[in-house]
Formats: structure tokens, C-alpha cells, sequence
């Protein structure tokens, strides 16, 4: 990668539903540009962007991958992203880093839940954006539904700038609407022919569509076309141009990645249409301040990706957006407050690298082992001028698996092996469930979780096996008791003797465990009250029902005895533990069990299915709300419901629907799911394990 200025990069990002061939797309790119020496396959596991083992197994993109080519003194870095939803963060990262993205649409399977969702992130960053029409070579490939599709799916700023020539096997070059001319593809040559004449009818009214289009973005231009004038190729040109990077024009292009027709002419439209950093302009910081894409300003760059590995180490994608940065400098990371030593740049294409000497705005780069970094950092070249960009945000995972090691050796491994994940995952969580205590991981769906367990076990040799998660349930008391208890033990010399009397009851939801005492007298010597709490402390996390730690509930010492000789803490920790197993029966026990309030964002047609699931997993529904065509539905459903729920929505919606949950309260757990709980608790005690 050659240091150039920023008003000759480009900087896009792929992006679509899962298979429309964006990988394939960006193979094409590169290899006619002369940036890679051979076209790879996804099938095969030779595409140069999908290089990791994961992706060559799955045949799908799971990370982000960046290349870079050279067109006519134009250097267009492109971004390949996942398709499939459980990848998320990679397509968001991306965004993040570029300044324009190209929508890659199957021309059989048209738009599909995925092209939705990847145009509602682009849209949250207001990126300018392409759409190419991929796969007009597969059988069905029909280009005038897909049109339909993306002008009712995205409104009358969709604009063909490309009109193919044929489908199926039939497909063999494209239709240029601007400039009014054809190109075919024989033995993959393109040559300029005269349009088709069965196609002219149709070029002149998509010219139209696409001329009205590009007008309304420019005034002067509407006005001359309000009059019946004629616009020169220039002034469309110019138009679309202005409409793209005002986000008011959407144009189309089509072709077939495989087939490599069509490619090097959106390689053409991306170096003349896709705004430059330069012609972005200025950032902004959290504190208003302009970032300007200048080279000799004051060096600021964002962090967008991660990635841990174990031999490399931690490897970090920065996008640099003012001043420029040389190998082996010091910077400093204003979101932590630290100091970052700089090793040598790297330019990536795929899993290639290769050092470069500088790094200036616009540039794409990544650099080795910075030690305190994370995703959306800011980096700047100093305190002085410690600017922060705004950070990305990430949706919160909703899947939840339990996770165990293997063997012991993996125990050993785990620990570390999850940090290490988590560096390059952000829409992972980890953590240790009280009461049950496994270790519970949240990701965005079953194929995430996979590629967690497969990348563990690969990458950082831990071997982990996954289940459902335990519910972590809770005990409690609904009424007053007060026990009376002594423990006395004699052993030959000094004995053992703690005599306690404690009131228990129980407490407001919420509000845990309370300990208090109302001795007189020294009826129970001050040394021997802590041991009192503390015996009652851990007999709480034990539980007395069924395991499971107690909660909201009080307890007071109101009374007791000792022995001068036999007293002593462990004396008294034993007695308060004692009574407080001998009061549970006493007091009405009940088991809790967590209530989550979840928010379910579906389209109308399928609210009918969620409320009927919702209320079949004893949920109960708080309020709905409708805007644009989407339902949002909120209810509290218990835990024990919901740890299949990501899986299940993703079904019943065809991907359409999504959901986010957070722990609202406890709540009684019904008598007969109690029951059941309670005798699984006993049987394992029975067998010897008390978990």
C-alpha cells in the first residue's frame, strides 16, 4: 500500500444478507485490479478474505476482512463483512471505519431480512451506499422484481445505473443508462455493442427513472427537467454524484461476481461516485470539536476491530481520520487515559500483511501487541490534543449457554482463554452465576456460540462443552420465626458450646439479607456476635430448600448463653447456621425464580404468534407500541422461558424479529415447577452432590 493523499481513497464496506456473495464480490475486485495473483473460491476455501479456519469450515464470512486495490491512481479499500446475523459487530465495526458501504443483493432471492438490517445500520451512520445486484448468472435471477423490491423496500432514491442483458445462463453483459451503451462478455472480454433492441424501451424509461432521480438533487437540474430539457452525461454524472453522497440517490449496478462480469466497472463507479475522506470533511468529537482530514494536523484515529491470537498477539484496526502517523511512535488512547507505544504499521489484505512507513487520514491500518486498547478507542498523538470520538455501539447479546471445561488441563486454560475472547468480542458476555455456579456465556445466537467454542478450543486451547443454563432461583420466607438453638459438642478436652436465640423474618423484595441484634446483659459475648452473622452469612448461600442462596429476609439475636471454657467463634457460627435450617420450615418457604422484562421488536404480521408464545411461556404482556410497519411488544416472562427464546424468535419471524431482556425481579415460583425443583435438589443430596 502506497502512502497517497485523501482525496485518492476510497473506503467502502460490503454488506448484505447472509450468501448474497460479498466475499465473492471483493475476490472479483481484487483480482481484477491485479491485488491478488489468483480469483479465489468461498467453496473451496481459497478467497483470500475468508482465510479463517472457522470460514473455510463454514464456507461463510464470520469476521470482517479488509483489501485494498489500486484504479487509476485511486486506492479502494474494501471492508467484507458477515452476512449472517449472529455477526453483528463485525458489520458494525466496519461501518465505523468506512465512509460509504455497497449493498449486495442475490438477484434470485431479492431483498431479504438480512439487506434490511444491514441498510438500517448504514443508515444509522448516514453512509452513502451502492446496491449491486449479484448472482444475475443463477437460475431464477429475476432483475425487475428485485428493482421492485428495493424501490418498496427503500423508497423512489433507488436509481439502475446498469440494466443487465439476459438471466440464468443467459446473462452476458449489462446496459450503461447514462452513457446509452452496451457491453457484453465473451470468454470473459467485455466489448461495447449497440443496445439490444427488444431493451431500448425499457433503457429509456429507466434513463428516465434515473435522470429524475439524480436531479433531485440539484435544483438547477430539477428545474431543466421540469422543462423537458435534456441533461448532458456530464450533468447526470455530476448529479448522481452530489445525490450519493447526500444519501438522496441509491444507484444500482448489477453483474455476477463469478462470472466477473460487471466488476471492474463498479471498481470504476466506486473510484468516481464513493466520497473521498477528503470530500467527507470533518468529524466530530464528543466535545463538538472538528477533526479535520488533514495530514499535518494534530494525528487522531479510531479503533474498530480486535482480534487476539496466539502467536501475534493482540491486533488492532484503526481508521486514521486527521494528522499522520509513523512507524515506531508513541500515541496516547484519550479513552484510557494511557500511553500506547506504536510497533511498524501494517497494510492487510486477508491474512497478509505488510509494513508501511506512515499512515495518514483515511488509511486503514493495524498495529501489534498495544497492550491497553480496546474496540472504540480513540488514539491521538498526545495529551494535549486528547480528543474522543463517539463510540459504537453494540446490540446486547441474548443467548445464554452454560460452560464447563473438559478436562482439567482445559480449567487450567480457561480463564484466560475467555479474556482473550472477549478482547475481540463485543457482543459476548461472561459471568459466573450465583447460586448455581457455572459460568454462563451470552452471544447472539447458536452459530456464534459455535464459533466461540470452535475459536476457544482452537485459538487458545481450551475445550469447553456447553449446556443449558441452571435457573438461578432464590429461597425466602413469608413468615416470622424464632428458634431457640444450642450446640454443644464434647471431644475429650475443651469442648464445643453455642447457645443462640434468633428471630427471623422476612423483608421487602429486593432488599437481601439483614443482620441485627438486641443482646443485654453479655448473654452473648460482643466477640462472638460476628461469628453469629457470618455463620448465618454462608448458611445462606447453601439454601434450605432446594441449593439455592436466601434472600429478603432478616434476622436478629435476641438472646443466647456461653461457656467460658467450651464458647468459641466456630462454636457460634455452627449454632446460628443450625437455626437458621431449623427456622426455614417454620417460616412458609418459598423458591423465587428470576423475571426478566423483555422488549420484542417484530413486524405486524407476526405479533400474533409472539404474544401467543410470549403467553405460553407464563408471561405477561405490559404494553405494545406500532411505528413504521414494526410492532414492539413488552412483557415480563420468567427466566426459565427464555434461555431458547433468541432461537425460537429468529423462526417463528424468519429472522424478522428481535428482542433485548434485562432482570427485572423475583417472583414465587409456581407450586407444582417448585416441587420439581425441590425433589431434583434432593435427589442429588441423596446421591452426594450438593449441586
Amino acid at each position: 500500500m502506497k502512502p497517497t493523499t485523501a482525496d485518492k481513497i476510497r473506503n467502502v464496506a460490503l454488506i448484505s444478507h447472509g450468501g448474497a456473495g460479498k466475499t465473492s464480490l471483493a475476490e472479483a475486485m481484487l483480482f481484477d485490479a491485479g491485488a491478488i495473483p489468483r480469483l479465489g473460491s468461498v467453496d473451496a476455501g481459497t478467497a483470500a478474505l475468508d482465510w479463517d479456519p472457522d470460514e473455510q469450515k463454514r464456507k461463510q464470512s464470520i469476521n470482517l476482512a479488509i483489501g485494498s486495490l489500486e484504479h487509476e491512481e485511486v486506492r479502494i479499500t474494501i471492508v467484507d463483512t458477515p452476512g449472517y446475523a449472529d455477526f453483528q459487530s463485525d458489520v458494525i465495526e466496519a461501518l465505523a471505519a468506512v465512509d460509504a458501504a455497497i449493498v449486495v443483493v442475490d438477484a434470485s432471492a431479492g431483498v431479504e431480512v438480512g439487506t434490511d438490517e444491514v441498510w438500517r445500520l448504514a443508515d444509522a451512520r448516514r453512509l452513502p451506499r451502492f446496491v449491486f445486484i449479484n448472482k444475475m448468472d443463477r437460475e431464477n435471477a429475476n432483475y425487475d422484481a428485485v428493482l421492485d423490491q428495493l424501490k418498496a423496500a427503500f423508497g423512489p432514491k433507488i436509481a439502475p445505473v446498469y440494466l443487465p442483458i439476459g438471466s440464468a445462463d443467459g446473462f452476458r453483459g449489462y446496459i450503461d443508462v447514462i452513457e446509452q451503451h452496451a457491453t457484453v462478455y465473451e470468454a470473459g472480454k467485455p466489448a461495447e455493442v449497440p443496445i439490444p433492441d427488444e431493451l431500448e424501451g425499457i433503457e429509456h424509461s429507466r434513463r428516465d427513472a434515473l435522470v429524475e432521480a439524480a436531479a433531485e438533487a440539484s435544483d438547477e437540474l430539477m428545474e431543466k427537467y421540469l422543462e423537458g430539457e435534456d441533461l448532458s452525461d456530464a450533468e447526470i454524472e455530476a448529479a448522481l454524484h452530489k445525490g450519493t453522497r447526500e444519501g438522496s440517490v441509491v444507484p444500482v449496478f448489477v453483474g455476477s461476481a463469478l462470472k466477473n462480469i460487471g466488476i471492474r466497472e463498479l471498481t470504476s463507479m466506486i473510484a468516481r461516485h464513493v466520497p473521498s475522506p477528503a470530500e467527507v470533511g470533518s468529524r466530530t468529537s464528543v466535545d463538538g470539536k472538528p477533526i479535520e482530514p488533514d495530514p499535518n494536523a494534530p494525528f487522531v484515529a479510531q479503533v474498530f476491530k480486535t482480534t487476539a491470537d496466539p502467536f501475534v498477539g493482540r491486533l488492532t484496526y484503526f481508521r486514521v481520520f486527521s494528522g499522520t502517523l509513523t512507524a515506531q511512535a508513541h500515541l496516547y488512547n484519550a479513552s484510557h487515559k494511557v500511553e500506547e507505544r506504536i510497533g511498524n504499521i501494517l497494510s492487510l489484505l486477508g491474512k497478509d500483511q505488510e509494513n508501511v512507513p506512515q499512515a495518514g487520514p483515511g488509511d486503514i491500518v493495524a498495529v501489534a501487541k498495544l497492550s491497553s486498547t480496546q474496540t472504540g478507542d480513540t488514539l491521538v498523538a498526545d495529551r494535549a490534543h486528547a480528543l474522543e470520538l463517539p463510540r459504537f455501539t453494540f446490540p446486547n447479546p441474548t443467548l445464554q449457554v452454560s460452560i464447563e471445561p473438559e478436562s482439567k488441563a482445559d480449567l487450567d486454560k480457561l480463564g484466560q482463554a475467555l479474556s482473550r475472547m472477549l478482547e475481540e468480542e463485543p457482543c459476548v458476555r461472561v459471568h459466573r452465576e450465583e447460586g448455581t455456579g457455572e459460568t454462563v456465556l451470552t452471544a447472539m445466537g447458536d452459530a456464534h456460540v459455535d464459533v466461540i467454542v470452535d475459536r476457544l478450543r482452537r485459538k487458545f486451547g481450551a475445550s469447553v462443552k456447553t449446556g443449558t443454563p441452571l435457573v438461578p432461583y432464590r429461597e425466602t420466607i413469608r413468615r416470622p420465626a424464632k428458634i431457640d438453638n444450642r450446640f454443644k459438642r464434647q471431644t475429650g478436652g475443651h469442648g464445643q458450646f453455642g447457645h443462640v436465640v434468633i428471630e427471623f423474618e422476612p423483608t421487602d423484595s429486593g432488599t437481601g439479607f439483614e443482620f441485627g441484634d438486641r443482646i443485654v446483659g453479655g448473654a452473648v459475648p460482643k466477640q462472638y456476635i460476628p461469628a453469629v452473622e457470618k455463620g448465618l452469612r454462608e448458611a445462606l448461600g447453601e439454601g434450605v430448600l432446594a441449593g439455592y442462596p436466601i434472600v429478603d429476609m432478616k434476622a436478629t439475636l435476641i438472646d443466647g448463653s456461653y461457656h467460658t471454657v467450651d464458647s468459641s467463634e466456630m462454636a457460634f457460627k455452627i449454632a446460628a447456621s443450625q437455626a437458621l435450617k431449623r427456622a426455614f420450615p417454620e417460616a412458609d418457604p418459598i423458591l423465587l425464580e428470576p423475571v426478566l422484562e423483555v422488549e420484542v421488536v417484530v413486524p405486524d404480521a407476526y405479533m400474533g404468534d409472539v404474544m401467543g408464545q410470549i403467553t405460553a411461556k407464563r408471561g405477561h404482556v405490559l404494553g405494545m407500541d406500532s411505528q413504521n410497519g414494526m410492532q414492539s411488544l413488552r412483557a415480563q416472562v420468567p427466566q426459565a422461558e427464555m434461555f431458547h427464546y433468541a432461537t425460537e424468535l429468529r423462526s417463528i419471524t424468519q429472522g424478522r424479529g428481535r428482542f433485548s431482556w434485562r432482570l427485572d425481579h423475583y417472583a414465587e415460583v409456581p407450586h407444582t415447577i417448585a416441587e420439581k425443583v425441590i425433589a431434583v435438589h434432593q435427589a442429588k443430596v441423596a446421591a452426594g452432590d450438593r449441586h
